[in-house]
């Protein structure tokens, strides 16, 4: 297979050069391993074990500092929450590098690991000040495609000129090609049957095998049940009361196994954007599945069918695609900024919008139509009275094809604009 660039190739990097240690975390098969091989190939020399092999991660955990001390080289480890027991020897080690060695402290250890911060929070206490962590999602829609994209810098330059629905040597990138192209790299443009033998395969090995190892679960066979009552309900605001009923388990301990699929990365949630302004906010999350093809699998649907069929459904896995794409390029946008989604208790909501640390805004609709009215930018508008120039652009992304400025700092968007970097 042929390797594909990653947008977290100079980030990844540049943590490097100003940490001793750099987590690289995401879901299974997102790309991780081959990742920094590829690294560890052409951009930072180091040795790489896999504790996904037994006789490894049997070292580690039986000599952890030695392992961690055999070589001169920078070491790559990969899969490091196989072996907890280096946790606590990776700080020790660290410490005496920077006692000793300060000059030659930075860049030691690169570790990838498939489950989240919160799952890793022994990991994080121990290396406080020492560590800095990187996720890599599945490929975004300009990785699948060599691309490029500048969609969060377009949004707010305010500037959507020069958009071609082209892509490199594609004749017009539809939206249901996109999302077939946005996933894990093993199953990127892969055929339907292919791809539902592999989510079967995957899912099936993440709740049997990581949940039950990274978590003290004890119902995991509640845990597909559960995946999919979430997939029905992706772009909704989350009821764990409405949700537990579903799947017939209490409120509390249904939060917690739900919190146990968002260490997996299998789904996640976007907060809510809420500061002192005269309507009253809804404070509740909303709820996604972390790759949209698995989300389809999940509701048991393609794409297509969906799309002609079920055009309602279909657009909530529009809004589901363009979550993902958006976190996707947050994780390695020099833009630091953080997803949310704005709902008033009248029920004025607006899917997303992206705060920067400053505290500016960017908002951002979805429809899965080829055409905007005015109507879709009633709820921006009311943002915007609220909030004024904090707000800097509100977007209606769309299935056409034109860019149509609807009032000041307000755009009808091609959602090709997710990853067209012309």
């Amino acid at each position: 297979m042929t390797y594909i660039p990653r947008q977290l190739t100079e980030d990844t990097l540049f943590a490097l050069k100003n940490n001793p240690v750099v987590l690289i975390n995401g879901p299974r098969q997102a790309g991780k391993s081959t990742f920094v091989i590829e690294m560890a190939k052409k951009k930072f020399k180091a040795d790489y074990v896999s504790l996904d092999v037994a006789t490894q991660q049997t070292a580690a955990e039986e000599s952890p500092k030695f392992f961690l001390t055999r070589g001169e080289d920078p070491l790559i480890i990969d899969e490091i929450q196989l072996a907890p027991a280096l946790f606590r020897s990776l700080k020790v080690v660290v410490d005496e590098i920077r006692l000793y060695d300060k000059a030659h402290s930075n860049s030691r250890f690169l570790l990838t690991g498939s489950a989240s911060n919160t799952a890793f929070s022994e990991l994080h206490y121990a290396m406080v000040g020492r560590m800095a962590v990187k996720t890599l999602y599945p490929l975004s829609v300009s990785e699948a495609t060599t691309s490029g994209d500048n969609f969060l810098a377009r949004l707010f330059a305010k500037d959507f000129t020069g958009l071609k629905p082209a892509i490199g040597n594609l004749d017009e990138l539809s939206i249901n090609t996109a999302i077939g192209l946005a996933t894990y790299p093993e199953i990127s443009g892969k055929n339907p049957s292919e791809k539902t033998d592999w989510y079967e395969s995957y899912i099936t090995s993440i709740l049997q095998r990581d949940v039950l190892m990274m978590t003290r679960l004890h119902k995991i066979t509640e845990l597909p049940n559960l995946l999919r009552t979430l997939a029905s309900q992706a772009s909704n605001l989350i009821n764990d009361a409405n949700i537990a009923q579903s799947v017939g388990l209490n409120p509390v301990t249904c939060k917690t196994y739900r919190a146990a699929l968002e260490d997996m990365f299998l789904t996640f949630t976007v907060p809510p954007w809420h500061q002192n302004i005269r309507k009253r906010l809804v404070k509740s999350h909303k709820g996604y599945v972390m790759d949209t093809l698995l989300l389809c699998h999940m509701l048991g649907w393609n794409l297509e069918d969906m799309q002609e069929r079920r055009p309602d459904l279909y657009g909530h896995v529009v809004e589901n695609f363009v979550a993902t794409e958006i976190v996707k390029q947050l994780s390695y946008s020099k833009l630091s900024g953080t997803l949310r989604h704005f709902r008033t208790s009248d029920h004025k909501e607006i899917d997303f919008v992206i705060e920067l640390r400053d505290g500016t805004l960017g908002a951002i609709e979805v429809k899965s139509a080829d055409n905007v009215n005015n109507t879709d930018f009633k709820n921006i508008k009311i943002l915007q009275q609220e909030i004024g120039d904090d707000l800097i652009c509100g977007i209606v992304l769309y299935l056409g094809n034109d860019v149509v400025k609807f009032g000041e700092n307000l755009f009808a968007v091609p959602i090709h604009a997710l990853w067209n970097s012309s």
